[in-house]
């Protein structure tokens, strides 16, 4: 007897679609907070430090080669690294991993 009062009484309802959304929706705010939005910071940081590169800065690149930039290339995207005396490399600018040293600015 209790069970069919219990049955009759539940049938009538339908869940909210939102409320049973509502787990995924949360699911993707706590994605985005902590996966996508330190990648964006990180990608425009790394814009950032490759728009600021100038000639003199000494820089490593992503195969881990260190070299002193001698010349900025716009048109082709690239830059010209002297890694010894009598060597020079023609490397995207993409290709730079990070800035070791800047030169001192006068």
């Amino acid at each position: 007897m209790y069970y069919v009062l219990l049955q009759t009484a539940t049938e009538g309802q339908q869940p909210n679609p939102l409320i049973s959304f509502l787990p995924f929706l949360f699911i993707i705010v706590i994605m985005y907070f902590l996966i996508i939005r330190p990648q964006q910071k990180k990608q425009k940081e790394q814009q950032k430090m490759l728009d600021d590169l100038q000639e003199n800065d000494t820089v490593v690149t992503t195969g881990g080669i260190i070299g002193k930039i001698v010349k900025i290339r716009k048109e082709r995207d690239s830059v010209i690294l002297k890694v010894d005396d009598n060597a020079k490399l023609e490397v995207k600018r993409i290709a730079i991993a990070g800035v070791i040293s800047e030169p001192e600015k006068k």
